[in-house]
């Protein structure tokens, strides 16, 4: 059974979108604002046909070139691939690039973030060797034209990171992460959010090597930064707790991580609603954790609601359900019903067949 981490990433810590993305057309930008504001709250499926009757009267009115529409894309693709249909993300993306692109030139700070958000959608496909060459041009780009020393380019090496570590180059991973902390510190301030982002990936590669001793304090220091630049009660404030609480999870300190989770699901329920798919993770990884002490009659209603609240937010063929259908097929066969736990290693399988 697997206790997922989160990455934190510029877009969880401040949501930007690029610059030149906006301008004009004030009830157009209130569809962006409104999709947003939905996307955020983990509800992306009502966002979606708001922004794609914004994207169509933008087109019509403005034209397909103008930054109003292009940013109503950006955020269409967007949600799209948070709802795991990357096939519909995926030529929206390369609109936003190509757009960007004739509008601003091939080597504008904006198509950085275009290649970058295309990078992304492969990467979640596990399109590995599509995503790294448009990470490097982003990562270039943004080099020349802001400088080695800029936040943007220490997102872009976060990003390069997180592929080299899920293609197992963990060397490499370790670099980019510890360039990105040192840039994301001396330009931003030690007491950064996106500082705290940088801890917290490095201490996540840690834990993945088992390297738990140099782990805790990197993730200790992250937990502090978010309290106090974010307050203690901010959604990703349990976000650092979760991962924290899978470290002590991996070195046997079953208590502690059950108080840390706990914490973690106590502020996403009053914060995001308990509707949320961040919610969902949460609740399916505490059950993992009960599961795994026996305490299966703890941890069946808690895979259910969360694999309920994945279904309702994400879809029910999204691999989130998947990952949560695998997890209490494990905890069932644990509690000795491989009946139960055949139906849902089944329906995980044809999730897994579509993606």
């Amino acid at each position: 059974m697997t206790v997922r981490g989160w990455v934190l990433t510029a877009a969880m810590l401040a949501g930007l979108w690029p610059t030149a993305l906006l301008g004009g057309a004030d009830d157009l930008l209130g569809a962006y604002d409104r999709a947003a504001e939905l996307y955020a709250q983990g509800r992306a499926g009502q966002a979606l046909p708001l922004i794609g009757q914004a994207v169509e009267r933008a087109t019509a009115r403005l034209g397909p070139g103008h930054p109003t529409t292009i940013a109503l894309l950006n955020i269409q693709a967007l949600i799209y691939k948070s709802l795991g249909r990357y096939g519909e993300a995926e030529p929206l993306y390369e609109r936003v690039a190509a757009r960007l692109a004739k509008n601003l030139g091939t080597d504008h700070p904006d198509v950085a973030t275009a290649l970058n958000n295309l990078g992304a959608l492969y990467r979640a496909q596990r399109r590995y060797g599509e995503a790294e060459p448009l990470y490097l041009r982003a990562l270039e780009i943004w080099k020349k034209a802001l400088g080695p020393d800029h936040p943007d380019v220490a997102t872009g090496l976060n990003n390069l990171a997180e592929l080299y570590r899920e293609r197992g180059r963990l060397d490499e991973a370790e670099l980019m992460h510890t360039k990105a902390l040192v840039i994301r510190e001396q330009a931003l301030g030690p007491g950064h959010p996106l500082v705290a982002a940088s801890l917290n990936n490095l201490a996540e590669l840690y834990r993945q090597q088992g390297r738990y001793a140099e782990a805790e304090p990197l993730y200790m220091r992250s937990l502090e930064l978010l309290e106090l630049g974010l307050g203690a009660n901010h959604p990703n404030v349990a976000t650092s707790l979760n991962n924290l609480a899978a470290l002590h999870r991996a070195m046997g300190n079953a208590d502690t991580a059950e108080a840390l989770m706990r914490r973690g699901l106590d502020i996403r329920e009053r914060r995001l609603g308990v509707d949320h798919p961040d919610v969902a993770q949460s609740l399916d990884n505490l059950a993992v954790l009960l599961g795994e002490a026996g305490r299966f009659d703890e941890a069946e209603p808690l895979f259910s609601r969360a694999i309920e609240v994945l279904e309702e937010a994400l879809g029910a063929d999204h691999s989130s359900v998947a990952d949560s259908l695998e997890n209490y097929a494990v905890m069932l066969r644990a509690d000795e019903r491989p009946d139960d736990a055949a139906v849902l290693e089944a329906r995980a399988k044809t999730i897994r067949q579509r993606e």
